[in-house]
């Protein structure tokens, strides 16, 4: 039994709103791991602060990612 796959259409139409939703819920978490730092230790304040880091570029990535999404939407 043979099977045809064809891709699904590209359906970038939310996009914009889905990348923003993603931004927020990164906020909320990096706000939340400063909260945790209060009762860590050195150790752990150190690993999360290298993860809120690595979140701030990854917020820096989609925000990037919703400008070309945006203009995309624009063009078409």
């Amino acid at each position: 039994m043979t099977k045809n796959f064809t891709p699904n259409p590209d359906d970038r139409s939310d996009n914009v709103e889905k990348l923003q939703e993603m931004v927020q819920n990164t906020i909320h978490n990096i706000h939340a791991a400063e909260d945790a730092m209060a009762n860590s230790t050195a150790q752990d304040c150190a690993a999360i602060e290298a993860k809120n880091q690595r979140r701030m570029d990854s917020i820096e990535a989609m925000r990037s990612e919703i400008k070309e999404e945006y203009a995309y939407r624009k063009e078409h």
